[in-house]
């Protein structure tokens, strides 16, 4: 799987229509519905704003695509697929469609937002998802700098940390790597 840096933008003109396609990053439902909110706020006389995400969570993998009163299967589930034809998690796709006066006819739909979606993730860098765990940890003063030379070399991060009679520490670490983070101790 793969997810995207950041969020790109990418604008086009098929027929008169102006289409603007906006790939962003997103972790949660929420995030995806502040976002929509924010691009209908931006684009309040826009015709339609298509959507498609895929996200992980704690259940699973939730994907939702919306057409936005396009005719259905034109717009969103053709965006949709070009998240899940790449593997790509955690991303929101976006198209803003201005109606130019041209009907574009159902294929020409599903080809213009297929092409949007593939503009904006071609423009978005994408990098490998790698899903991390956070682990609670007591250390002793004198263990502190080799843990934090390997949990480094491990690709963890320190969080949190408190100094008592010993160090707690919370670090996120790769899931792939917290048997090797926890055999540090």
């Amino acid at each position: 799987m793969y997810c995207i840096k950041s969020s790109q933008c990418c604008e086009e003109v098929i027929k008169k229509s102006r289409f603007i396609a906006i790939i962003s990053p997103c972790h949660s439902e929420t995030e995806v519905a502040q976002q929509l909110q924010q691009w209908h706020h931006q684009h309040p006389n826009a015709s339609h704003i298509v959507f498609a995400y895929r996200i992980k969570t704690n259940q699973g993998i939730i994907s939702r695509f919306n057409d936005a009163g396009e005719p259905s299967g034109t717009a969103g589930k053709p965006v949709y697929q070009h998240i899940e034809g790449k593997q790509l998690i955690n991303t929101l796709i976006v198209v803003i469609r201005y109606f130019g006066g041209i009907k574009l006819g159902a294929g020409g739909l599903t080809r213009a937002y297929s092409q949007s979606a593939k503009l904006a993730i071609a423009a978005a860098k994408i990098n490998d998802y790698i899903e991390y765990e956070q682990l609670k940890l007591n250390l002793d003063y004198k263990q502190l700098q080799s843990f934090q030379y390997h949990l480094k070399k491990l690709e963890g991060v320190i969080i949190e940390q408190n100094f008592t009679e010993k160090i707690q520490l919370i670090v996120k670490v790769p899931v792939d790597n917290v048997e090797a983070v926890l055999n540090l101790k």
